[in-house]
């Protein structure tokens, strides 16, 4: 037998609201409420895609990182779906809020350089990229190694058009190293979807 309970709302014994319907949304608890999860229970309203992505050898071009991408898979396992990689364009599983954070490790060979330039870029069209954030860093001397990360906050509103790369670039003519490895993290690339769009 099937039993159906209709209600707007749910009261506790005091007469407060403790879940109510309106207009297709359902809120549960009021402000000043802690809304608990019991022991055991699965939580399908946390992070639904977590994902991570490196470079497995080094980067020796003042370009876009278009080549030796994998996904981590040192202790660690993607939440979701996970992001879709070609030719260094990352492409979003799924819309919503997505933070994404970068780390560059490298050294300038063979002279000084000014400064280093990491960027995350984006596209909202599938074709024109823009920097969503960017790191700066330097070699004062020959072969002297340099650390950047940066991040920013993206709202994925269309997974056919919004895109993510990495790029590097410096004010010399100077060798680039940028370090890449396969079984640790040295320059890579973190997807984390906060929520909805």
């Amino acid at each position: 037998m099937t039993a159906i309970l209709k209600v707007d709302t749910i009261q506790d014994t005091a007469g407060n609201n403790i879940i109510n319907e309106s207009s297709d949304t359902i809120t549960i608890g009021a402000s000043g409420d802690t809304v608990n999860l019991a022991s055991g229970a699965t939580n399908n309203l946390g992070i639904t895609e977590a994902d991570q992505w490196r470079i497995t050898a080094n980067h020796t071009t003042v370009a876009d990182i278009t080549a030796n991408w994998e996904r981590n898979d040192t202790q660690f396992s993607l939440i979701g779906t996970g992001m879709t990689e070609s030719s260094g364009i990352f492409t979003f599983p799924s819309t919503g809020i997505y933070k994404v954070a970068a780390w560059c490790t490298g050294s300038v060979q063979g002279g000084a350089s000014q400064y280093v330039n990491f960027t995350i870029k984006y596209t909202n069209d599938n074709s024109n990229y823009n920097p969503l954030a960017i790191a700066y860093g330097n070699s004062y001397t020959g072969d002297a190694f340099f650390a950047m990360a940066t991040e920013g906050i993206l709202d994925v509103t269309d997974t056919s058009n919004v895109k993510i790369k990495l790029a590097i670039t410096q004010n010399q003519a100077n060798t680039l190293a940028i370090s890449g490895d396969t079984s640790q993290n040295r320059t890579y690339i973190t997807f984390l979807r906060l929520g909805d769009t």
